[in-house]
């Protein structure tokens, strides 16, 4: 936590940091971002004082409209990875 998000309007001041899934952070070496890799950027991103990550869509998709044309709303995108 940071001091932001120790009180009950932490949202009021927050800095929220969006997050591309398939240009943040490549865990497993295909050339795209994944979910294992924004996880281990999340004490970074703490570190650089951000209270909440906007996650930008990271279910299946054919990417018509950047990930946003999504399939299937309860499934991870395999390229995505998993958790």
């Amino acid at each position: 936590m940071t001091a932001n998000n120790m009180h009950d309007d932490w949202w009021k001041q927050a800095v929220v940091y969006q997050v591309y899934p398939r240009s943040f952070r490549d865990a497993n070496g295909d050339g795209l971002g994944d979910i294992a890799g924004i996880t281990e950027q999340v004490p970074y991103l703490k570190h650089l004082g951000v209270d909440a990550i906007w996650l930008s869509p990271f279910y299946p998709s054919e990417l018509a409209d950047g990930g946003y044309d999504v399939i299937d709303y309860r499934n991870v995108a395999p390229t995505s990875g998993h958790a």
